[in-house]
């Protein structure tokens, strides 16, 4: 819960950051493109380390570097140390949840593993609340350095708690096992990806390109508002007041909690029709209320708005289908390397539209909030719409190749035409491809 308040405590309070760094569009799209780019680019080394140390340090780690993080924004004095506090969290942050799935799979027998996964993600959305009313109340009622000093001294505490608390594994373990109770099977748990030939082996497995383009294209959106232009675009593109635009935040928050167990128990019960039952219609829902928001004449009403947060919040739960289909089709020795190729899809797509819409402000001249205008953001959201057609696009290309690779489906024979020049009793060898 506090690595999300910390990943998103940016997410109610953009306006206010924009003004006391006097930061542009883009230059505040940077804040939570680097914050998401570092952790990404850390999941990698923090796999490393949690095979030799294990969760219990990294995760006290994580919450010091977030603290430090934290801190340093409550006193920065320009956006360049600004983008470092941002950097920090984004460390800290991409050390917490490998290390609690971690503590997951070693603490809990195998079966009781997605459904402690699923719940782990579920409270951990309670963050966002977090950021969105206290945070914000605490902000507009002191200042930015109270505000973002208590969450600092918030992260010391829980940085002393889970050094004191938690454990690597049970004591009655020399290392991190996962057990499987039903059947006695024990399975070293590992977390680092392999580069050398696992890296190539996962790619090469067209479900595992099924799973990254799943997890691309659902949640960006989400993320994306979440993070940092849902604030701006309600408050002063739509006109609603601060709270009503964090009600409209908690309808996200809320209903992707609910939302979660219902996707994850279809794609369960349906692991052959995830993709069209469940990814492509929620990226179509997506994009077509979007749509409907951007071309709306004048100001969307707030039932609208509610009805875009619903949308948005589905996408969470539908990029961890990605993960499904990771641990379905990729042997057990492989799964990390997959997984991770998997993450890297939702923060990519994430950055990439948070950058695109920060840059789509500046370019219309609406790069600062005395600027910022409803015309202006309707064109910057629009840059969302390529995202989801090139993710649609290969997941539907994906999910064919998947098919056939696992003989559902049969691979499709390329039809030829004769060479109108060649006679009758030409061999078929002369025949010219169609495509």
């Amino acid at each position: 819960m506090l690595s999300i308040t910390n990943r998103t405590s940016l997410s109610a309070v953009g306006v206010d950051a924009a003004v006391r760094f006097d930061a542009d569009a883009s230059t505040l799209s940077m804040f939570a493109v680097i914050q998401l780019a570092v952790y990404g680019g850390m999941q990698i080394p923090v796999g490393v380390l949690l095979d030799r140390i294990g969760a219990r340090p990294m995760i006290t780690i994580g919450m010091a570097l977030m603290a430090i993080g934290q801190a340093v924004l409550a006193f920065a004095p320009d956006v360049g140390w600004a983008i470092v506090a941002r950097m920090l969290v984004g460390a800290g942050d991409a050390a917490v949840f490998p290390s609690v799935l971690r503590v997951v799979a070693v603490w809990f027998p195998a079966r009781q593993a997605p459904f402690l996964v699923q719940m782990t993600g579920i409270l951990g959305q309670f963050g966002q609340l977090a950021a969105i009313f206290p945070l914000a109340a605490l902000l507009h009622a002191t200042t930015w350095t109270i505000a973002f000093g208590s969450l600092a001294g918030l992260g010391v505490l829980f940085t002393v708690l889970t050094f004191a608390v938690i454990r690597n594994r049970p004591p009655d373990r020399a290392e991190d096992v996962s057990v499987d109770t039903q059947t006695g099977a024990i399975q070293i748990v590992r977390s680092s990806v392999d580069f050398r030939e696992g890296f190539r082996q996962s790619w090469a497995h067209p479900a595992t390109r099924l799973a990254f383009w799943s997890h691309f294209t659902t949640p960006f959106s989400g993320t994306a508002f979440m993070l940092l232009w849902g604030f701006p675009f309600l408050t002063v593109g739509q006109g609603l007041t601060p709270p009503v635009a964090s009600l409209v935040f908690s309808v996200y928050v809320v209903c992707g909690m609910l939302s979660g167990p219902v996707i994850g128990a279809l794609s369960s019960r349906h692991p052959m029709r995830r993709s069209r039952m469940l990814v492509l219609p929620i990226i179509a829902l997506q994009a077509v209320v979007w749509l409907v928001v951007i071309g709306w004449p004048g100001q969307a009403p707030l039932w609208l708005l509610f009805v875009l947060a619903f949308a948005m919040s589905t996408g969470g739960p539908a990029s961890m289908i990605g993960f499904d289909h990771a641990r379905t089709f990729n042997p057990a020795h492989r799964l990390s390397t997959a997984t991770g190729i998997v993450n890297v899809g939702g923060f990519l797509a994430a950055l990439l539209a948070i950058l695109f819409i920060g840059l789509a402000m500046d370019f219309q001249g609406a790069g600062t909030p005395d600027a910022y205008t409803l015309d202006a953001f309707r064109i910057a959201f629009l840059t969302q719409v390529p995202l989801w057609v090139l993710g649609a696009t290969f997941i539907v290309v994906e999910r064919r190749r998947t098919r056939v690779h696992l003989g559902l489906d049969e691979p499709r024979v390329r039809r030829r035409r004769r060479d109108p020049l060649a006679s009758a009793g030409d061999t078929p060898g002369d025949e010219l491809p169609l495509d």
